[in-house]
């Protein structure tokens, strides 16, 4: 079994990419509980919102968790959900970020995972570069065949 080392600067983008996610943790339920920050729309509607945002992105989070720990031995993987987005990984935590965001119904935990995006953008290009360094045109095929790094059909 190969392991992956990973390199000090993408752990160092890995943990900076998880802090507007451990904010928003923080934060949302503090909303929840204090009523502070508030999203000015209809509660309801919000915490249905950020309950479908919840269930979806937990799910992506254990297809992608169950795929990549089951599957992964140093090699480029390309099926399960990778099939559909290149960092499925990073979609979960973008998802159950807004998800929590709105089901806490705080505005402040919103703003927080709107921040966390082009925070991840970031890491996310950062990965791909380590990436095809390591995996080279087997990598850069895979880009084409999935367009999508995040969202499929958006981005």
């Amino acid at each position: 079994m190969i392991k992956y080392k990973i390199q000090k600067e993408v752990r160092a983008l890995f943990i900076i990419h998880y802090m507007p996610l451990l904010l928003v943790i923080f934060v949302g339920p503090m909303t929840f509980v204090k009523g502070v920050y508030k999203i000015f729309t209809i509660e309801v509607i919000s915490i249905i919102l950020g309950s479908i945002l919840l269930t979806v992105g937990y799910a992506v989070f254990i297809s992608w968790s169950i795929f990549w720990t089951k599957n992964y031995y140093g090699q480029l993987i390309t099926d399960g959900p990778f099939k559909y987005v290149r960092h499925p990984h990073y979609s979960s935590i973008l998802i159950l970020g807004f998800g929590l965001a709105l089901f806490s119904n705080s505005s402040l935990a919103l703003m927080i995972a709107v921040i966390a995006v082009p925070i991840m953008i970031i890491s996310v290009i950062d990965e791909e570069k380590e990436l095809i360094k390591r995996y080279g045109e087997e990598y850069r095929k895979y880009v084409k065949k999935v367009p999508y790094r995040l969202i499929p059909k958006i981005f």
